[in-house]
């Protein structure tokens, strides 16, 4: 061994003055070879062919999301995410389970502030099955009373149980409505209970009416399958859905520019420790700076080895945890940060530390190699979405809501490769130093009856 220690580094000083040097190699990302087409009702179809599983994932994407609520009826959007699993003309209530679940397959859907999706992945040769029954609810949906009133209650319980009854459940909702003082955005995608209560079947109806048709929606299929098959079914089944002649309504509020800073404070009970939430407004997804404010966002906040969580958790101890993440809602963005206070810790104290490794990033240099690591974090959480069909799916859904282009799938990865630290300082520094700064303490009601303020 000791021989071996000696003579290790000569041995490999020699060697690799024999080895060809050998030159990075630039790194390349394969795109989405997807295929795109418009059907004569307006309805846009993706479809990317891939036999590497005989699986196969269809998603409809209705550009339809919590924004576009009738006003005061908060909870809309959402509260169709789960009538379109009730009884259609053909299809008895909740049968989209036994048509995947019943065959190995799954589905789900969700509901945004831009958009409502339905996401299914079923075995390949049920392909035709499924895309005969999204077909069916979208044009054949049964909106009776009976199915109106049960996923109302549904809806409601879901906003008992996520939003009132945590103790920071309503730090998110009330940080949202305080962000937006003008576009719709404000209003959260789960609902309010009481503008449901205030609903009434011929305003469901109408809501269904007017955003779930062809035209308003991209039907996505990735996987096993055979191209001119998949277009003839498409044909069959969505080509003779009829486009409504009347306009779609779209929001049009643009949200001004803040002028300043400004401070909310909310008691409530049930509130263990103080929290904070801060919000910016930031740039739309197909900005030039979206992609060095998502690196800046990862610097900060991506994990444990994250400037912030560094600083405020381990270093200060001055919160039990940090979040930071930046919304890419299609009309405008925000980034949102939430704190929670450790014991005895202040508000003002907390938010400064917060702001002054905000401004650490904008000012001083990025080390070369922590800009790589958080370039790596990115880029491998989206390639590891998109290791399966339902993961390009979305990827191109994604797109295709956010910029209007499903293209834009494509463009994100290459855009994230080419941001330099001097870019993340630059947008780190407009976004969120010069940005102005929405601030809302969180505090238990108790805070109220003392007078206290932590």
């Amino acid at each position: 061994m000791r021989r071996l220690t000696v003579f290790l580094p000569l041995l490999l000083a020699a060697l690799s003055a024999q080895l060809p040097v050998l030159a990075e190699a630039p790194l390349t990302l394969p795109p989405l070879a997807y295929q795109q087409r418009v059907l004569g009702n307006g309805l846009t179809v993706l479809s990317l062919e891939d036999h590497s599983s005989p699986t196969t994932a269809i998603q409809v994407w209705y550009r339809v999301g919590a924004k576009d609520d009738p006003q005061g009826r908060s909870g809309f959007a959402h509260l169709f995410e789960h009538l379109m699993f009730k009884r259609t003309k053909y299809l008895a209530a909740e049968q989209f389970d036994r048509l995947t679940e019943d065959v190995g397959g799954a589905n789900n859907a969700s509901t945004g502030d831009d958009c409502t999706n339905y996401l299914d992945v079923v075995p390949s040769n049920h392909l035709e099955r499924l895309l005969w029954a999204e077909a069916e609810r979208l044009q054949h949906l049964t909106v009776d009373e009976a199915s109106f009133k049960s996923e109302r209650a549904v809806v409601q319980e879901e906003f008992r149980s996520a939003v009132l009854t945590p103790p920071y459940g309503r730090l998110s909702y009330h940080l949202q409505q305080e962000t937006w003082r003008v576009h719709p955005y404000h209003r959260p995608t789960i609902g309010s209970i009481e503008e449901l209560d205030a609903a009434t079947l011929a305003d469901v109806q109408a809501f269904h009416s007017t955003y779930y048709r062809p035209d308003n929606a991209a039907l996505i299929v990735v996987g096993d399958f055979d191209a001119a098959q998949l277009d003839a079914w498409i044909d069959r089944y969505f080509g003779g859905i009829a486009r409504p002649t009347q306009p779609i309504p779209r929001v049009t509020a643009i949200e001004p520019e803040r002028e300043a800073d400004r401070r909310v404070t909310v008691r409530l009970p049930n509130v263990p420790l103080p929290a904070l939430g801060l919000s910016w407004l930031a740039p739309k997804p197909d900005s030039a700076d979206a992609p060095a404010l998502k690196i800046a966002i990862a610097l900060l906040a991506g994990g444990e080895s994250s400037r912030l969580h560094q600083a405020l958790v381990y270093r200060l101890q001055a919160a039990q945890g940090v979040d930071l993440s930046y919304e890419e809602t299609a009309d405008r963005g925000a980034v949102y940060a939430t704190v929670l206070l450790a014991s005895g810790q202040r508000i003002a104290k907390l938010e400064a530390a917060l702001m002054a490794e905000i401004g650490k990033l904008a000012s001083k240099p990025i080390p070369p190699a922590e800009l790589d690591k958080a370039k790596t974090v990115l880029l491998t959480e989206l390639l590891a979405k998109r290791e399966t069909n339902e993961g390009r799916a979305y990827a191109l859904g994604d797109a295709w809501i956010g910029t209007g282009s499903a293209k834009t799938a494509n463009t994100e990865l290459e855009s994230l490769l080419a941001v330099t630290a001097a870019d993340v300082q630059r947008v780190t520094k407009t976004q969120l130093i010069d940005g102005k700064r929405l601030s809302l303490e969180y505090l238990p009601e108790t805070t109220a009856a003392s007078g206290g303020k932590p």
